[in-house]
């Protein structure tokens, strides 16, 4: 089977042929339809990740059909279309993962190959309304938009939310979900062509942060914010601060700005904020994502789609820029 993988070479990122895995006791072997690409595997690509095992089959997001089942897994399994929960052993506490978590994609192989082979709890029946892109591109970015949004925000109809940075697909993700849930949801962006986008979704209003005064135009027209979810950090976490509704939740996934030089400790305290942290989800709130998705109909938002012999341009594309998910499809 083809497979893409972590390499020493000059170009880390290689296709190359592997055998097809054989599925043991409690496993399945799925035939990966379309895997997605995230952030995660170009930083893996750069080096910038922890862990890495050079010859890893990279990829965190497939959707694909059960091809074989290892013993003491039920037969119903074969041929199910799936999609595949790449969390493996969060552990016991639903509040944080466990020091043993680890996502499929590194260190063990992951989606972005013709086949793979994971435990059977790591399955879920693809929701019908999805094509295989659109499944494909759901679980990485979903789950930890959903777990953001509706375990640490606390998002519900009503709420005045504020998504920053709505190029990032974690951030869609959470878009979509912040509205599904009847939420009036604003967004942020550098690019004025993603902004439209979004209003043309459903978007209450958008801001561009490169513009000065950004924040007084979102306090006028939102009136404050019951929720932020960010992926960035850094001294915007003031701007937040400045524009929350009291007992507002500011919720970041992310620190690609760093840390912030100072924070406003005493509009805070005051006005009983919080600055939460949240990352991925536990197997439950996958599910139930899963489930959120279905009964709402949603639909991932698909970049651009490649082959599998195309990868590496796919691994390129995510460096330029995208407004939604860089799908590969791995069987054709």
């Amino acid at each position: 089977m083809k497979a893409i993988i972590i390499s020493d070479q000059a170009e880390p990122i290689q296709i190359v042929e592997k055998e097809v895995p054989k599925p043991h006791a409690g496993e399945v072997l799925v035939q990966i339809m379309a895997a997605a690409l995230n952030r995660r595997d170009q930083w893996i690509r750069e080096g910038m990740y922890p862990g890495i095992v050079k010859g890893t089959t990279l990829g965190s997001d497939g959707a694909g059909i059960v091809a074989q089942v290892g013993e003491g897994v039920s037969e119903e399994w074969l041929n199910k279309e799936v999609v595949i929960n790449p969390n493996n052993d969060w552990g016991d506490d639903p509040a944080v993962q466990s020091t043993d978590y680890h996502i499929l994609g590194m260190p063990n192989d992951g989606t972005l190959a013709e086949y793979v082979v994971v435990s059977v709890d790591r399955l879920h029946e693809k929701p019908i309304h999805l094509n295989w892109q659109q499944a494909a591109a759901l679980p990485l970015g979903g789950l930890t938009a959903y777990r953001a949004v509706f375990y640490h925000a606390q998002v519900k109809a009503g709420k005045k939310v504020l998504i920053s940075g709505v190029g990032g697909g974690v951030a869609q993700f959470a878009f979509q979900f912040a509205l599904a849930a009847g939420a009036d949801v604003f967004v942020t962006s550098g690019s004025t062509e993603k902004l439209e986008k979004c209003l043309e979704m459903g978007a209450a209003a958008g801001f561009n942060y490169k513009e000065e005064g950004w924040q007084k135009k979102a306090k006028s027209i939102a009136g404050g914010f019951d929720a932020v979810i960010d992926s960035a950090g850094g001294d915007q976490l003031n701007d937040f601060v400045k524009l929350m509704n009291p007992a507002g939740r500011i919720v970041f996934y992310g620190a690609t700005n760093g840390m912030p030089t100072k924070l406003d400790v005493f509009k805070m305290f005051w006005n009983q904020l919080t600055i939460q942290g949240s990352t991925m989800g536990n197997d439950k709130e996958f599910g139930e994502m899963i489930d959120f998705v279905a009964k709402h109909q949603l639909v991932p938002i698909v970049d651009s789609v490649f082959q599998l012999n195309d990868g590496i341009q796919a691994f390129n594309k995510i460096k330029l820029g995208v407004f939604g998910k860089v799908v590969i499809n791995t069987s054709i």
